[in-house]
């Protein structure tokens, strides 16, 4: 079911900052997830458990205080699933992240074509700001998705029949193909 008037569902971890208190100085927050949240979030990371999940923050204001600078260091203990034998794999994820958020009317529609600029880094790329507010237990979570083994295995386990560096098959030599138009080639008149 889909909430009502199209708004998308509340984060499983949020924890909002209003970019006005980051105007006036530079604010750094140590975060972590409720059982709750944490149990929230692994179910919708397919996740069999999140043990832990703390995250060190700090925003400040940049570009003469339009855009907000937030950059983080996130800790997490997760239970993913071996993709084999689908048994229990605890990781630990340890990622560093980077985000540039500002006011919507800062940002180019999205609907429009843009010219990108190659030299931008992801970073540089601001994201809009919801009514002054910067959400930093949601962006904690994403970067912990991306943080993710894609491919979890259990310890030992090889994936049977897949090749990660496959090596070029050795050609095999295939009969020659006769000529169609050999046949033609008898018909001709021989002089």
């Amino acid at each position: 079911m889909s909430p009502a008037n199209g708004a998308l569902p509340a984060p499983e971890f949020s924890r909002v900052v209003h970019a006005d208190a980051v105007r006036r100085a530079d604010v750094a927050e140590t975060i972590e997830a409720t059982e709750a949240e944490r149990n929230a979030l692994a179910e919708r990371l397919e996740l069999e458990s999140i043990g832990s999940l703390t995250a060190t923050v700090k925003l400040r204001a940049v570009r003469g205080g339009q855009m907000i600078r937030v950059s983080g260091q996130l800790e997490a203990d997760v239970v993913q699933t071996c993709v084999v034998t689908l048994e229990p794999v605890p990781a630990h994820v340890s990622e560093s992240f980077e985000a540039l958020f500002a006011p919507p009317a800062m940002i180019e529609d999205p609907g429009l074509e843009i010219d990108f600029d190659a030299s931008l880094s992801d970073e540089d790329i601001p994201e809009p700001m919801e009514n002054g507010r910067i959400d930093i237990g949601e962006l904690t979570a994403q970067h912990l998705s991306l943080g993710l083994d894609p491919y979890p295995h259990a310890e030992g386990v090889e994936f049977e029949g897949y090749d990660e560096d496959p090596v070029e098959e050795e050609a095999v030599e295939e009969p020659e193909k006769p000529n169609p138009f050999a046949v033609l080639q008898q018909l001709k008149p021989r002089k």
